[in-house]
């Protein structure tokens, strides 16, 4: 059985393949994985035991064979011919939150939003209540610096620990990663694996007062309980995407089992059966009638990987 990518020119068979402390599974359905529940298959799909086990894999397995990370799955559309390759998931070894001193947490690269902001409201630590609406990891809020209501992770984070695709691991201060909107320059192929956020000593009924507070204008704005990949694009400066696409008569909008969100129309759904061609396909007809409508280009939130089918 071999791995063959004939565009990179890589071939690897398995018994060349490093032997590892996780679990290492070939031809490994990522539909399930992702939020839309659509897409193909990784090629290879790595679960590592912990950085050591990730560092040591890197560093043994061919330079030109491609790696990528995978959160909770949430803003990404995972094109229906697969991904070549290695996609990387950190499962529950990377889970961890850990109380550092009264306003520190340490937070593994797959711990979710929803478990570190709640890990600070009973430490008594406020600030990172915004991490509740956010539907990702931790290894995600730091690439792409994840933000809502008013907060994003450039103002939380002291540092991280990567492992580069190379295998060296290494740490960044948050000012080395030169934020911006939904944007870091953490080096390409970096899988965060570890970060420090700060926050502010708060009352843990209050933290859970605001954490209540964002999770009822989530219910009441979102279409939380559908497959969605979250917010689909970017907010244009000085302008609300959801707002561009509606004035661009785009609410309600399908193509197959693919919808434009009636209820937020910066999110779209997989009403059933819709391929990710299908998902992609009707946002880039939107960002072409938001266009021809307002002059505005739109940039995707949502990261699109893999093969055409």
């Amino acid at each position: 059985m071999e791995a063959l990518d004939e565009d990179v020119g890589w071939r690897v068979n398995v018994a060349a393949l490093p032997e590892t402390r996780g679990r290492l599974t070939s031809d490994a359905p990522l539909a399930p994985l992702v939020w839309f529940k659509s897409g193909g298959s990784a090629q290879w799909l790595f679960e590592p035991k912990d950085s050591a086990d990730l560092a040591e894999f890197l560093a043994a397995i061919p330079a030109d064979m491609p790696v990528m990370p995978l959160g909770l799955g949430s803003n990404l559309i995972v094109r229906d011919g697969g991904v070549r390759g290695v996609v990387v998931r950190l499962g529950k070894p990377f889970a961890t939150v850990e109380r550092l001193d009264e306003i520190t947490l340490r937070c593994g690269g797959g711990a979710s939003g929803i478990l570190v902001s709640s890990s600070a409201r009973d430490a008594g630590i406020g600030g990172l209540e915004f991490l509740r609406s956010i539907p990702g990891t931790v290894g995600g809020f730091v690439r792409m610096n994840g933000g809502a209501y008013g907060r994003e992770t450039a103002d939380i984070l002291l540092s991280c620990d990567v492992v580069m695709r190379d295998g060296e691991r290494r740490t960044f201060a948050a000012e080395q990663l030169s934020y911006s909107y939904r944007h870091s320059e953490l080096p390409d192929g970096a899988i965060v694996t570890m970060a420090t956020f700060r926050g502010y000593p708060k009352d843990p009924q209050a933290v859970q007062a605001e954490m209540d507070r964002i999770t009822a204008e989530r219910e009441a704005a979102q279409p939380l309980r559908s497959k969605t990949g979250g917010s689909t694009f970017k907010n244009p400066p000085g302008e609300k995407a959801w707002a561009l696409v509606d004035a661009a008569g785009c609410r309600g909008l399908r193509k197959g089992d693919a919808q434009v969100s009636e209820k937020h129309c910066n999110f779209l759904l997989n009403l059933g059966n819709a391929t990710s061609a299908d998902i992609e396909a009707l946002g880039e007809e939107v960002r072409e009638k938001v266009k021809a409508q307002s002059g505005i280009t739109l940039e995707w939130e949502i990261r699109r990987v893999g093969e055409a089918q």
